[in-house]
């Protein structure tokens, strides 16, 4: 497993858990962190890899505060910010939607511009009491970016997002909870241990039905009707013959927990 300098980076029980290590700059992302994490995003559905879900968090006290603004031509006439973009972003955010596996996103602080994208992308989010949100891009005279106006608008409503993107205002945990942009808000002090503990069932769960899962609800954004009866037939045609659809049967009959493998 390789080792990065802005990330950590850990695979113990088939729970894959990334962590954004730039505390001192509220895990901003800048070039250095993108590409590590892009590289260990992209390890987890190697063939070799033994994960078989994904926990994303921040270190110290924010998820990630969004662009490293430090960093590059961000004050520059002749910037090209939609390069940076395809070339920074785009590649993480699509390999993080084309995961076969469960992702798990622990908000311990704050989640703004990009970092809020990586937050929202995951299946399901678990906020700290104080955590929040901000789509902060107005405040610099930009759009949002990084997939939020596609993410946003689907969670919580096109009403709603409109004003979170061009009010530029905080979105407290409870009131993220309230509007249905995350699962569960839990104390500062549980944050990690009850994600972690989310995370590893699973973990242990049926993989391969966990990312059909996946699949379905991203196809369902686009299908009609009849086009997503279809798409639920032909991948409960392919989960039929898992190994773990045939544990899951006989554990239901025999009354007793199911032992998946992830096969």
């Amino acid at each position: 497993m390789a080792n990065y300098d802005n990330i950590l980076f850990s695979i113990e029980n088939n729970l894959a858990t990334i962590t954004l290590n730039r505390p001192d700059s509220l895990n901003a992302l800048s070039s250095k962190l993108k590409s590590e994490m892009l590289d260990a995003v992209r390890s987890l559905n190697a063939p070799d890899s033994e994960a078989r879900a994904l926990l994303i968090t921040g270190a110290g006290r924010a998820f990630c505060a969004g662009a490293d603004l430090s960093q590059g031509d961000m004050g520059s006439n002749n910037r090209d910010l939609g390069q940076s973009l395809i070339d920074g972003y785009h590649p993480i955010l699509l390999e993080l939607a084309a995961l076969e596996m469960p992702v798990i996103s622990a908000v311990n602080g704050v989640a703004a511009g990009a970092g809020m994208s990586i937050a929202i992308s995951a299946d399901i989010v678990i906020a700290a009491r104080s955590a929040y949100f901000l789509q902060a891009f107005v405040n610099i005279g930009l759009v949002p970016d990084a997939g939020s106006t596609f993410l946003l608008p689907r969670l919580v409503g096109s009403a709603r997002a409109r004003a979170m993107m061009m009010l530029g205002e905080r979105l407290p945990a409870e009131k993220a909870l309230e509007w249905g942009l995350v699962y569960d808000v839990v104390d500062d002090e549980d944050i990690q241990t009850q994600a972690t503990e989310l995370a590893k069932k699973l973990a242990s769960g049926p993989t391969k039905a966990l990312g059909g899962i996946r699949q379905l609800i991203a196809q369902s954004l686009k299908n009609n009707y009849a086009e997503q009866l279809q798409a639920e037939a032909l991948m409960q045609r392919e989960m039929g013959n898992t190994e773990d659809s045939t544990e899951g049967v006989m554990a239901f009959l025999q009354k007793r927990n199911a032992d998946f493998q992830g096969k």
